[in-house]
């Protein structure tokens, strides 16, 4: 029998939630064949932080874990990342009221319209507020914010939602790898190492630029061959589904309610912005912020007690899977921190650095480190486990304990884009209805870009002596 001319074979994307399952198995098979071991923890004097001993790893006895134990991992995950969860709820229901109230979609398409043919310029300008935000707030999760508005606005001016996570996250990503003025990644690891906090800010600030220009460069390229051709975007038919577009010969007038909400969410804006960057809100300070700005949104368009309620639960259940991909991200790291193994694979990954020409060791440093982020998503957890290492180790094979801190921070930084284990992009990519294999597709070639300028600043700090030490 004949095969029909034109068929063809299309392999379909896995649901997300089955590659992090699967994840979770080989973490939990992984805990039956590495060997446990584990680093002795002390106090850091400059950091008041537990950090580990690096002359003080041994094995210990074997502890996998047991089949009840993976489903258990499962349900603390969930209640490990239980503040990251909720505020996610308390935005999609603060959007959730806001779009009920109509407030969201004529705003849109009038800024749309106005902005007919100068759409490309929203992609620059957003990118470096996004940036900078990173690079010297260390802004990241509080970006999730952001993500259903980015989206949207990106449909309307005809480009895609991989364009949306992408102007959000690969800037974010390119201001984590500065980290001018970031506590929890530079301020830890150099408060580990010894060094001045944030010193060495003028070549850090200089890779955040560098970083940012070829991230806007490769987002604008794809944004642009996607506005010509919408066929060529990697998520065209869930696109189609997300939003209709809007019909520029009606949008809809705005009224005084509309402004009135509107005012209300670029009130709670800039409330997020001071309060981050003035009385260090976090996830709580933040979940509570947009909870307020749904009440008062939904109070100012009009609507009753009973909708402000119901479109709340519903915006609710908008972010519902991206909650249940964060807990599984956290079951992942949760099964290897129980069965010991973290800290074998951290000292295998070391002990690999010390046979490297003093040239490259800082680039072999950098890939180390980007390969444990996958392990230990938190920067200043990563911080804790690896510069107690890093930083002696720099001093055996001739590299300054400066650049051992810039490599790590670019290690902390890239794969927090890609990683199935990084629970934020996860959660990004589920508002946005984006497939893992297809955002992998995206941002592949950009992750390769970014790496070849991170070797290319590393080699230049080792050959200069990038310090003071």
């Amino acid at each position: 029998m004949k095969e029909k001319k034109g068929k063809r074979f299309k392999l379909k994307a896995p649901n997300p939630i089955i590659i992090l399952v699967c994840i979770i198995l080989l973490a939990a098979i992984a805990t039956y064949i590495v060997p446990a071991g584990i680093f002795e923890r002390v106090e850091d004097a400059a950091t008041g932080r537990m950090v580990v001993d690096p002359e003080t790893f041994h094995f210990i006895e074997q502890s996998p874990v047991a089949i009840f134990d993976i489903f258990k991992a499962v349900t603390l995950g969930l209640q490990n990342s239980g503040s990251i969860i909720f505020f996610l709820f308390m935005i999609g229901g603060a959007f959730g009221v806001m779009d009920a109230t109509g407030a969201i979609k004529a705003g849109m398409g009038n800024m749309v319209k106005k902005m007919a043919g100068k759409e490309v310029l929203l992609i620059p300008i957003c990118m470096v507020v996004f940036g900078l935000g990173s690079c010297f707030a260390a802004n990241y999760e509080e970006f999730l914010a952001f993500v259903p508005l980015v989206i949207a606005i990106c449909l309307a001016m005809g480009f895609d939602s991989v364009t949306a996570i992408a102007v959000v996250f690969c800037a974010a990503g390119a201001g984590y790898a500065g980290g001018c003025t970031n506590p929890f990644t530079v301020g830890v690891a150099q408060g580990i190492s010894g060094l001045p906090l944030f010193s060495g800010i003028g070549l850090r600030f200089v890779s955040f630029v560098l970083f940012l220009i070829v991230a806007i460069v490769y987002v604008m390229w794809y944004a642009l061959r996607i506005r010509k051709n919408p066929q060529l975007s990697l998520v065209h038919d869930v696109d189609m589904g997300n939003m209709a577009n809007i019909d520029m010969n009606n949008v809809q007038k705005i009224t005084k309610r509309h402004i009135a909400v509107l005012l209300i969410f670029a009130g709670t804006i800039i409330a997020l912005v001071v309060g981050v960057v003035k009385f260090g809100f976090y996830i709580d300070e933040l979940a509570a912020l947009f909870l307020i700005s749904g009440i008062l949104a939904g109070i100012a368009g009009g609507l009753k007690p009973g909708q402000i309620a119901d479109e709340f639960v519903k915006g609710c259940g908008n972010l519902l899977f991206a909650c249940v991909m964060i807990g599984l991200c956290s079951a992942a790291t949760l099964i290897l921190q129980n069965a010991n193994i973290l800290d074998t694979i951290i000292n295998f990954l070391a002990g690999l650095l010390k046979g490297l020409p003093s040239t490259f060791s800082a680039c072999g440093m950098f890939v180390i480190q980007d390969i444990i982020n996958i392990l230990i998503p938190s920067g200043s957890g990563q911080a804790a486990v690896t510069m107690p290492i890093m930083a002696p180790l720099a001093d055996l094979i001739g590299v300054t304990r400066q650049t051992a801190v810039l490599a790590f921070q670019f290690g902390d930084s890239f794969t927090n884009i890609i990683a199935p284990t990084g629970g934020t992009i996860m959660a990004a990519l589920a508002m946005g209805k984006i497939s893992y294999g297809k955002w992998a597709k995206f941002f592949l070639p950009l992750l390769g870009l970014w790496w070849i300028v991170s070797f290319g600043i590393l080699i230049f700090a080792t050959i200069t002596g990038y310090g003071p030490f």
